[in-house]
This record gives C-alpha cells, structure tokens and sequence, in this order.
C-alpha cells in the first residue's frame, strides 16, 4: 500500500471513529433529554393530592386531569410524527419541549379547575412532540445498532419517570408554587435540545461520507434503513399482531404499575410503606428489562425477543396470584425484566415494515403505549370496583398468552448480520 493509500485509510478511520463518539455523544444525550421529559411527565401524577386539596376536587374531576393529558400526547403523537415525516424540523425537540415549559410554569400559578386542565393539555402536547421526534432522532445516532439505540433512549425515560415523584416529595409540600422548580428541567432540556437540532440538521444535510471504506479494510457500511420486503397485506398483518402484543403487554404492566400496591396491602397486609417499596423494585426491573431488549434483538434478532418477552412471561404471571408474598416478589421482577424488554424491539420491528415513515410509526407506538396505559389502568380499576383486585390479577395473567401471535410476524435478521 503506498504512502497515499495508507494517509487514506488512516484519514477515513479517523472519521469513522469521530462519527461513532458524536454519535454515541447524541444518544446519551437524547437519553437524558428523555429523563428530563419523563420526569417533569410523572410530576402530573405525584401531585394530584395536591391539586385536590388546593382546588377542592372530587375523584372524577382528577381522572379528567389525567385523561386531559394522556388523551393529548396519545392523540397528538402520531400526528407530530406524520408531520415531521414530511417537513424536516431539526428544532422541533426545542419547541415542544417550550410547550412543556409553558404548561409547568401555567400550572405553579394556576387559579382555578380551568387553568389546570389547560396547564396539564400542554404538558401532554410537549410530550407528543417530544417522542416521536427524539426516537428518530435515537435511530439516526445509533450506528445501524436500532435496538440497542432504542433501548438506550427507553432507559432515560423509564428513570426519568420513576425519579419525578421522587423529586416531587422534596419539593411540592412548599405548596402550589413550587411546581415553577421543575421548568428549570425543562429549560435544561431545551438547551440540550436545539443543540441536538443543530446535529440533526447538520446530519440530514451531509451527503454519505464513504471515503473511511474506500480507505480501510475493516470498516463496513451499516445499513441504514433495514426494511423487509414484504407485500403490503403482509405488512399490513404485521402490525395489527404488534398492535395486539402492544395491548397485551401495557394492559398487564398497568395492573402492576397501578395496583401493586393494593394488591399487596389487600392480600398479605402489608404497610403502605412496604408496598411502595416494592412497587419500586418491580419498577427498577421494569428499567432493566428496557435495556436488556434492544441488544439482544439486534445479536439475536426482534422476532426472537417479542416470542421470550410476551408469550415467554407467561408461566410467570399465571403462578403471580397464587403466589405467598415472597414468590410474588420474585415473580413481580422476573415478570418486569422480561415483559418490559418487549417494547423497544415492537418499535424497531415497526420501524423496519415501514422504514420510509420512522416517526409516524414511532408517534403511533408511542401514542399507542400512553393510551394502552390510561384505558387500561382506568378499565381494570373499574373491573376492581365490581369484583376485587385478586380477580383483575387472575383475568389479567392469561394476557401474555396474546404472544402466540408473534407466529405471525415475518421473519428478520439480526442487525449485526447486516451490519458486517
């Protein structure tokens, strides 16, 4: 190889390696910019005695809070995402997350029952534009490894949602006002943002840089858009199955997540301080089994984890209501690592059937997620009201058996196959 070649191969590694560190730079960052948005989103639920007590609410008129901005980031999250297929907008990250600003800030001084539903609607449309945007934005930083990128930016929000109430008990007994601390997060999170919108912008500008291959041996060309080609019907097909996998896995992590508790009190008559604690250690296993999906569908292959994490949990939930109150605890975090690996590789598997359309799929999923969540928790809670909360966790461990229809989905190759 001459001199020439050699300054080549060396230049183009060079690139390649300053293109792996903004990249890996720009994920953890939309990881963090995820915690931000989460935690400022869970702020909503911890302080609704709060808002209660300051507003003189009945049970009904708290529901309708939570629907308000539930309602709006699931309907709006599609949208935003069908929108920004269309139109490139590298700052549009920035701007929602303003919308949340606006809606915190709204919510500190708010005077009445009105003002509160407004401030919660905007907190929800700052949410329906954040993650559509920013988990196309994971998928462009994650060097061809999409699970692995995905879980990566599912982490952030899951700590994020587990750390706002956390927050929330150290700042909110200062009263109403005190809600204004938290658009110092969401004023971080802008920063970081319009700074992740310039790399977007910059990214979709460039034209492919292939002159590292040209000039080394050992580096490859990572696809990056995988799709699979498959008749419209087929892919048509495959994503009700993922819509179905969808509703079986967030109706069961919402009779966990929000009746846990009760559960345990009701059955084994434990202290309400018992019972949060673990709740918390089901949430922590919630957290780890986000991250641990993503890896293992881009070695193994998605299709693989969807089979192991919806139908493979449940043995594990059928045992749960039978279980004395230390196998429940053991049950409760297999059952969280293992379901909650599924939702990072359905949004890379959708990604893939429809790979021209990454946020309109990722707004829908993610619309899907929260409103799965909230007509689940609400249904379930009102299924609890007519019979009790041991009969709703007996109903809801046949859920998984939905995972069957993973039979149906094509198909796919690991990532790293193509990757190589």
């Amino acid at each position: 190889m001459s001199t020439e070649s050699k300054l080549g191969a060396l230049t183009g590694e060079a690139r390649v390696q300053t293109g792996e560190k903004t990249a890996l730079k720009i994920l953890l960052a939309i990881s963090f910019c995820h915690l931000l948005n989460d935690a400022v989103q869970s702020l909503l639920p911890a302080i609704y005695p709060l808002l209660r007590n300051s507003f003189h609410l009945d049970f009904g008129q708290v529901g309708l809070i939570a629907f308000t901005s539930t309602f709006t980031a699931s309907l709006l999250q599609p949208l935003v995402g069908l929108y920004s297929d269309r139109r490139s907008q590298p700052y549009l990250l920035a701007l929602g997350m303003g919308v949340t600003l606006v809606g915190l800030l709204t919510l500190s001084r708010a005077p009445g029952y009105g003002t509160v539903l407004l401030s919660a609607g905007l907190v929800g449309v700052g949410s329906a534009v954040f993650h559509p945007e920013s988990s196309r934005v994971a998928r462009m930083a994650s060097g061809g490894l999409h699970g692995t990128a995905q879980s990566v930016f599912q982490v952030g929000g899951n700590a994020g949602s587990a750390l706002g109430p956390l927050l929330a008990a150290y700042v909110l007994p200062k009263g109403q006002s005190s809600i204004a601390w938290f658009s110092l997060l969401a004023l971080l999170a802008i920063v970081m943002l319009v700074d992740i919108g310039a790399w977007t912008a910059r990214r979709r500008a460039a034209p492919p840089d292939f002159s590292a291959v040209a000039g080394s041996q050992h580096t490859a060309i990572p696809s990056q858009h995988p799709h699979l080609a498959l008749p419209k019907k087929k892919i048509v097909i495959s994503l009700a199955v993922l819509i179905v996998l969808m509703f079986s896995k967030f109706f069961y992590l919402a009779s966990l997540t929000s009746y846990y508790t009760f559960y345990l009190m009701g059955k084994f008559h434990v202290s309400v301080q018992s019972a949060q604690v673990y709740l918390f250690v089901f949430l922590g296993a919630v957290a780890a089994g986000t991250f641990f999906g993503g890896p293992v569908g881009d070695r193994l292959g998605r299709k693989f984890v969807i089979w192991y994490s919806i139908l493979g949990v449940l043995p594990f939930t059928l045992l749960l209501p039978y279980a004395n109150l230390f196998w429940t605890a053991i049950l409760s975090v297999i059952i969280g690592l293992v379901l909650a690996s599924a939702f990072s590789t359905i949004l890379v598997f959708a990604q893939e059937l429809v790979p021209g359309k990454i946020g309109t799929v990722s707004g829908f999923f993610f619309g899907l997620a929260f409103g799965l969540g909230g007509i689940g928790a609400a249904l379930l809670g009102k299924l609890a009201d007519l019979t009790s909360i041991n009969f709703v966790y007996t109903i809801c461990s046949f859920l998984p058996a939905l995972g069957i229809l993973t039979a149906f989905l094509p198909n796919q190759s690991p990532s790293r196959s193509a990757a190589r």
